[in-house]
């Protein structure tokens, strides 16, 4: 007798049934990190990682861990935690807004449509990844650290508001 294998029914066995997650993830920085002591040093490994779901929502995480992936895992597993919600209009922010931490100064400009993504580096990452199409941004402070400039820009951002459409008020008309 012949014996027939099914393979679909031997791969699907290995796939994991658990559902695609929402948010993509971005690697900004990974940093080692040396912690010295008596016994010598101690290496470990920070990172700082940045997840949204390109549509409004966006947060940044930062861990460390004793390798890459554990480090890794835990900054992206924060980075969910603290996600917050960007209020977004026509594809870009509804005014002009500034913050600082750090040395780190962001200044994040509206755009109007077609324009395109005007940002450098880290607030690029996190505009795109927040679902922001239109912005202009400019790094102000003389830092080159990523982990202050994704503070500093998440700051700005949670700065943001949208004003309420006083949709329950009623309509004057002119008599």
């Amino acid at each position: 007798m012949e014996q027939r294998t099914d393979f679909r029914r031997r791969r699907s066995r290995f796939e994991t049934d658990r559902p695609k997650d929402e948010f993509e993830s971005k690697l900004l920085d990974l940093a080692r990190i040396a912690k010295v002591s008596a016994g010598g040093r101690r290496l470990r490994f920070r990172a700082v990682m940045v997840v949204g779901n390109k549509n409004s929502k966006v947060g940044v995480g930062v861990s460390k861990g004793l390798d890459v992936a554990q480090a890794v895992e835990k900054s992206t597993r924060l980075a969910k935690k603290n996600i917050i919600t960007v209020p977004i209009v026509n594809d870009t922010i509804p005014y002009e807004v500034s913050s600082k931490f750090g040395a780190a100064k962001i200044l994040l400009k509206p755009q109007r449509k077609g324009r395109g993504l005007v940002a450098g580096g880290t607030v690029r990452i996190i505009c795109n990844l927040a679902g922001i199409k239109n912005i202009s941004s400019k790094v102000l402070g003389r830092t080159g650290n990523k982990l202050n400039n994704a503070i500093a820009t998440i700051n700005a951002l949670k700065k943001l508001r949208i004003k309420e459409s006083h949709a329950t008020a009623p309509v004057k008309t002119g008599t």
